[in-house]
């Protein structure tokens, strides 16, 4: 059984024009790699989010945008405009780079969603930006019992069947699934040995080895089975991956290995070449 080494709790932060989250930041944990960071925006208030992600650059990650209620408007340099809705997903990755704005659809007075950032391997950090929206009517929902499995990323067992999620080029070969358990509920589910293997609570407890609780992202070790209970319910994500195991060097959205690649990020984004 996989068994916690690390557990983080996550921080109040405050990002784009004055966006209110909820950031676990776990870049400097190898057992995290590749996964470094993990931001939730959940509020009713409008004046949390409404304010939104204007024009910003990125290169050397990829972003996986989830929304669970409410929707955000991507617009980029590369001309993709697209809306993601609630149970949708985006992403993007920015490869050698990419400058895109993400802003809170004004009809809707909720918004609860997550943004994931992927570390990208050296080899593809100057790789072209790539982007896609996939709508809920594509994201698989598997009932299990006395739970809710949505599929967004890699192959699962569930229920006796081979389930894969749309998202199949994610780096690392990443695994992505959101689970809603009811009280008294298990999940147990192998996972290839050698990814790194995270879950972040974001309702209710689970119970693995040690208890995980609302807002914590807990890291585990790389073999063996994942096994989960909760007492009274929760949900979750569930992230694994194969780790990069490079040395990391990163400043805002810029995520490279060596300080020098960063310098050199700056000086494309300031003298306008980022992105090409």
């Amino acid at each position: 059984m996989r068994t916690v080494q690390t557990i983080l709790s996550a921080m109040d932060a405050m990002d784009g024009a004055g966006v209110k989250i909820k950031r676990h930041s776990p870049i400097h944990h190898g057992l995290a790699d590749p996964f470094i960071m993990l931001d939730e925006i959940r509020s009713d208030d409008k004046d949390d989010f409404i304010a939104g992600f204007p024009p910003h650059p990125h290169r050397g990650i990829e972003t996986l945008t989830y929304m669970r209620v409410g929707g955000i408007r991507h617009e980029d340099n590369m001309g993709n405009v697209g809306e993601v809705l609630g149970g949708g997903v985006q992403w993007m990755r920015a490869g050698k780079g990419v400058i895109h704005g993400e802003m809170p659809l004004k009809e809707h007075d909720q918004m609860h969603g997550f943004q994931l950032w992927i570390n990208l391997n050296s080899r593809n950090k100057m790789q072209p930006a790539e982007y896609r929206d996939v709508p809920k009517n594509e994201i698989k929902h598997v009932e299990i019992r006395r739970g809710m499995v949505h599929v967004i990323a890699g192959e699962w067992q569930l229920q006796g069947q081979t389930i894969n999620g749309p998202l199949d080029r994610l780096e690392g070969n990443s695994h992505i699934i959101d689970i809603e358990l009811e009280a008294g509920a298990e999940f147990q589910h192998e996972i290839e040995k050698g990814h790194h293997l995270v879950v972040a609570v974001y309702d209710g407890e689970l119970m693995a080895d040690k208890p995980i609780k609302t807002h914590q992202m807990a890291l585990f070790n790389d073999d063996g089975r994942l096994e989960l209970t909760t007492d009274s319910g929760a949900k979750a994500l569930i992230l694994h991956g194969v780790p990069n195991k490079e040395p990391i060097a990163n400043y805002g959205p810029f995520v490279m290995n060596t300080p020098e690649e960063i310098e050199q990020a700056i000086q494309d984004y300031q003298s306008g070449t980022l992105t090409l």
